[in-house]
């Protein structure tokens, strides 16, 4: 697949993740305090499938991993807003499986992928490692959004999410720079703007 190809995914990508940012300051912004819209959930489940496969494309572990983890807390999010039973079945399962058929195709197809994968020459290991590090940073502040949401049983983004959020995002804007990726870089700037503002708004509250 041409280079032009490979980077329109990943923008389209980062464009609905900066829209449900967007979407969710604005919301918050109009009530004084951060809230969770529906379409937050719904444009991350998009642009997380679409992000894994320029992942794929760009033979970027570290991408690969991010979307991985956090793909089925989205859909968890949707379904504790219950808005999830309002999709079409066809569209349900969908989203479920096709992630994971994506990913039995990828680690069965050959040997060659894999080797590519941890064998990147234009990702040291160091890079490589500072780009997991980064990503499960970045991931965990929706395993913390998650299990928070559980308890609390309603779908909801607490400071402790936006704090991780601040963290992983720089963390991962140095790897942007480093690995010199135009998408994460575009990307994440304009979502540590979102963060801080988010921490703001609930410290005010407070």
């Amino acid at each position: 697949m041409k280079d032009w190809m490979i980077y329109s995914i990943g923008f389209l990508a980062q464009i609905l993740f900066s829209s449900r940012l967007i979407v969710q300051w604005v919301k918050s912004e109009k009530q004084k305090k951060v809230v969770t819209p529906t379409l937050f959930w719904t444009l991350s489940l998009i642009a997380s499938f679409l992000l894994f496969i320029y992942g794929y494309l760009r033979l970027d572990f570290a991408i690969m991993l991010g979307q991985s983890l956090t793909y089925y807390i989205y859909i968890r999010n949707l379904q504790l807003q219950g808005e999830w039973k309002r999709y079409p079945k066809i569209a349900q399962i969908g989203f479920v499986i096709l992630p994971i058929l994506i990913g039995v195709y990828y680690f069965n197809n050959n040997k060659i992928d894999i080797d590519l994968l941890f064998k990147n020459e234009a990702i040291p290991i160091w890079l490589l490692i500072l780009g997991i590090a980064a990503q499960v940073v970045f991931t965990l502040r929706f395993i913390y959004q998650w299990l928070y949401s559980e308890r609390e049983k309603t779908s909801s983004l607490p400071m402790g999410f936006w704090v991780m959020s601040l963290i992983g995002a720089l963390m991962i804007l140095c790897y942007a720079i480093i690995r010199k990726d135009p998408v994460l870089f575009v990307g994440h700037l304009f979502g540590i703007i979102i963060y801080a503002r988010n921490a703001m708004l609930i410290r005010k509250n407070k």
